[in-house]
């Protein structure tokens, strides 16, 4: 880069050449007087001034400062609304949420009454006003309780509604052959061998032998064995002193120890034992005692809990507690 200075007075020009790199620190250094002539203009008038208390840069100092906290303050505002409003959506989801634990409560056996709500509140709307940053602190702090509280309740509702789940499974209501119906019943009958009056302890289904044998509910097998009466014999225990008995099977699949499932299959039919022809012999035990397989197979799927206490605590009249075959 050229630079040409002319000079009137004597006459005479004087030309400069500027490379690039000088041309670079020459912008520079004229920058940096710049900048250091801006803050010294800054220092003198605005802090000088304002301490000083020049009127004009007072006053100028002053709306600046007016004008920064407003714009903070509408700032701060605007955040504290957006965050009352989403506070009062998330309290209307509460009080749904609270409506739908109480309608759960009746499906898991509780009694609304006995679950600790949070305060009833309501009244006319007088005015309004925005909150202030404490109240609404204090507002998330009452949700954030009362969020706790449902996450507990709805934990101890899934923990009673799977209770009530594994319960259900464990009640003998499913059928042990599948679209059987039972041909001799449960109670006194003459006995097909001897002819004479006997009790008979169970339901008899008539099958063809290799007609899969299903679990009436879960449980654990107690007893795999063959009985000269009930030939080959099968005990499930379902707990709360409820067994089921499975006798006459051809072909047995499982063996003691063996957790089972509702409407596994565990064994074939057959007429082994003190028996006429293939069929299953399928017996009910509550507390060692015969019950009437028929009552729990009535019920079913849609048995709740209430039903299945009423016919584990019926028993037969004047009926001991049976020990068990083979023992």
């Amino acid at each position: 880069m050229h630079l040409i200075i002319t000079d009137a007075r004597l006459a005479r020009s004087r030309a400069i050449h500027l490379s690039g790199t000088r041309l670079v620190l020459a912008g520079l250094a004229v920058s940096l007087c710049l900048m250091v002539v801006a803050a010294g203009l800054y220092h003198w008038v605005f802090l000088k001034g304002a301490r000083e208390g020049w009127p004009i840069v007072g006053s100028l100092v002053r709306l600046v400062v007016k004008d920064e906290f407003a714009e903070r303050d509408r700032f701060m505002r605007a955040n504290l609304d957006a965050m009352a409003r989403r506070v009062g959506e998330m309290q209307a989801r509460m009080v749904q949420l609270e409506s739908l634990g109480d309608r759960v409560l009746g499906l898991a056996g509780m009694a609304p009454a006995d679950i600790q709500k949070a305060d009833a509140r309501g009244g006319a709307l007088v005015s309004a006003r925005n909150l202030s940053m404490e109240e609404l602190q204090t507002t998330l702090d009452d949700l954030e309780r009362l969020t706790n509280q449902r996450v507990d309740l709805m934990t101890v509702l899934e923990s009673r509604l799977f209770d009530q789940h594994i319960r259900k499974k464990m009640i003998p209501t499913h059928a042990p052959v599948t679209g059987r119906v039972a041909g001799s019943g449960f109670g006194w009958r003459v006995d097909p061998i001897t002819g004479q009056s006997a009790l008979h302890t169970g339901l008899d289904f008539q099958a063809d032998t290799g007609t899969p044998i299903l679990a009436a509910a879960g449980g654990v097998v107690v007893t795999q064995e063959y009985h000269p009466a009930y030939g080959n014999m099968i005990e499930v225990d379902h707990g709360n002193q409820l067994v089921t008995r499975y006798a006459h099977a051809s072909r047995v699949l499982i063996k003691q120890g063996d957790i089972v499932r509702r409407g596994q299959k565990i064994a074939e039919i057959g007429t082994t034992g003190r028996s006429t022809g293939p069929h299953l012999h399928f017996e009910v035990l509550v507390q060692g005692v015969f019950q009437d397989p028929q009552k729990f197979l009535n019920a079913g799927g849609t048995a709740t809990g209430a039903q299945v206490a009423a016919i584990q605590s019926s028993t037969l009249a004047g009926q001991p507690a049976a020990p068990a075959p083979g023992r």
